[in-house]
């Protein structure tokens, strides 16, 4: 594995850790005040998570789904962060 590929892997297992983190502390924050936009940011962190779980996964499943599939898996999870970042828009501008 080259250097850039490890690199990749463990910002993208980062990017898992610290987006679960934050999902599970927004949602005890959401249970605690019931506030919907609460709900919204905890979908969005767990959108991040997931992403960041499907990057780091794409080396180990390059053998078993093929190098084209776990590339279009991997470029097409991005479609996450911009589900996320909708979600941050939509509870910032919730009332």
């Amino acid at each position: 594995m080259t250097l850039a590929s490890l690199l990749e892997q463990y910002i993208s297992f980062g990017i898992f850790l610290v987006a679960v983190a934050l999902s599970v502390l927004s949602y005890l924050a959401w249970r605690r005040e019931r506030d919907r936009r609460m709900g919204i940011v905890t979908a969005g962190y767990a959108m991040f998570a997931l992403y960041g779980l499907v990057v780091f996964l794409e080396y180990p499943l390059l053998s078993s789904l093929g190098a084209s599939t776990a590339e279009l898996l991997e470029h097409g999870s991005a479609l996450l962060i911009l589900g996320g970042l909708f979600t941050f828009f939509i509870a910032l501008t919730r009332e």
